[in-house]
């Protein structure tokens, strides 16, 4: 039996419910009507008008406006999250020394063993790190260990 399946296209495009205007366009006017209507009722004509102004550039800045082709909603939740997290970020990048050593057989090609700086760990980082890799990593002492062998010969 043949099966066949229908593929939705256009996925991320919006639907249309007035001519070219989206349901997400039509709620944000709405939204901005009835703040209007509560401008109206709450102020003086002059302040009315000063607020209303406002009113109708947000909401028609929210609705219809886009930024790099997503909507203007989504650049400014952006907008705000950055500012509320930390300006500067500081990478502290620690230089680790290199000692470079051949292989015992010099007659075959020349190998290098590159050997880190052994740095501290505390004991959860590292039983942390050994349950992540599957017990490929064993430890610092292990690796201390093979540090020394490389060492003495």
């Amino acid at each position: 039996m043949d099966q066949r399946f229908i593929v939705p296209q256009f996925i991320d495009t919006e639907d249309k419910i007035l001519g070219p205007i989206t349901v997400r366009q039509f709620i944000i006017m709405i939204v901005g009507g009835l703040l209007i209507f509560g401008a109206y009722k709450l102020a003086d004509f002059a302040l009315f008008a000063f607020e209303t102004f406002f009113i109708a550039v947000f909401t028609f800045g929210f609705a219809f406006v886009k930024v790099n082709g997503a909507p203007f909603h989504l650049f400014f939740i952006n907008f705000i999250s950055t500012f509320k997290k930390p300006k500067i970020r500081v990478w502290k990048k620690e230089y680790v020394k290199v000692e470079e050593f051949k292989a015992k057989d010099e007659g075959k090609a020349s190998t290098y063993v590159k050997r880190k700086r052994i740095l501290p760990t505390s004991k959860l980082s590292e039983l942390s790190l050994i349950i992540d890799t599957g017990g490929v990593y064993k430890g610092e002492r292990a690796a201390n260990q093979v540090n020394k062998v490389y060492n003495n010969s």
